[in-house]
């Protein structure tokens, strides 16, 4: 991913990229960035956060594992630095966040609902950011609309259920030669509706990675998801 933003804003009319760095490696080769772009690991993300709001740095981040808590935190770095903007999405495909929204959207008409995300195997978390978005924002629309649980009569299931996000079940595979695909299944009397998105190159997050650097330049405080910055 790391290599694909440097492609994009090598590319992107009025950026210029100012370097790169690992996990471990010496931030300070990134010290006079206007934008971060962190596409790191859950366990390395918070920190990134702080050094780059101490700096000024605006951030868009595409590293998942956010809890609620995390988030928290971000808001309070947020109001610390009031001048400048972090986004964090759990996607930047265009297509994925389109998936979301019409998930959302069918989620009040159909009685079950279930969630199949499908990754590269050195995916670090499971399930992915993305269902689990997806999840929520179709319990969201689910307990708007006034229907009750996801109808679900097994008592025994080893595992094989998934896991469960605000009741929507998440099923997650990890298997060489994936990329980024999502499922997400609808289900009432007599009929289904899926909802699909695939990436099959990484190169499909970079029109929203750009967008969102974009975005937070012009927009001091924390965004989450792409929705704003796509007008949606």
């Amino acid at each position: 991913m790391g290599s694909e933003v440097v492609r994009a804003v090598t590319r992107a009319d009025g950026m210029t990229t100012v370097g790169g760095v690992d996990i471990n490696e010496d931030r300070d080769k990134i010290g006079r960035a206007q934008v971060v772009v962190d596409f790191t690991h859950p366990d390395s993300v918070m920190d990134n956060i702080e050094w780059c709001l101490q700096l000024g740095i605006h951030m868009v981040i595409g590293t998942t594992g956010f809890t609620e808590e995390r988030l928290e935190r971000v808001r309070e770095l947020c109001e610390a630095h009031p001048e400048v903007g972090v986004l964090i999405a759990s996607n930047f495909s265009i297509g994925a966040v389109l998936m979301m929204k019409f998930a959302a959207l069918a989620a009040p008409f159909y009685e079950s609902a279930e969630i199949v995300e499908l990754h590269h195997p050195n995916k670090a978390d499971a399930p992915s950011g993305t269902s689990a978005t997806t999840a929520r924002r179709i319990a969201a629309a689910r307990a708007e609309a006034g229907l009750g649980e996801v109808p679900d009569a097994t008592v025994h299931d080893d595992g094989a259920r998934g896991a469960v996000v605000d009741g929507i079940h998440v099923h997650g595979v990890r298997l060489r030669g994936l990329v980024a695909h999502q499922e997400v299944l609808f289900g009432a009397e007599g009929e289904t509706l899926t909802i699909r998105h695939d990436s099959f190159d990484r190169v499909s997050f970079m029109p929203g990675v750009v967008a969102a650097i974009r975005h937070v330049v012009e927009q001091p405080g924390l965004t989450l998801e792409m929705e704003q910055v796509l007008g949606l």
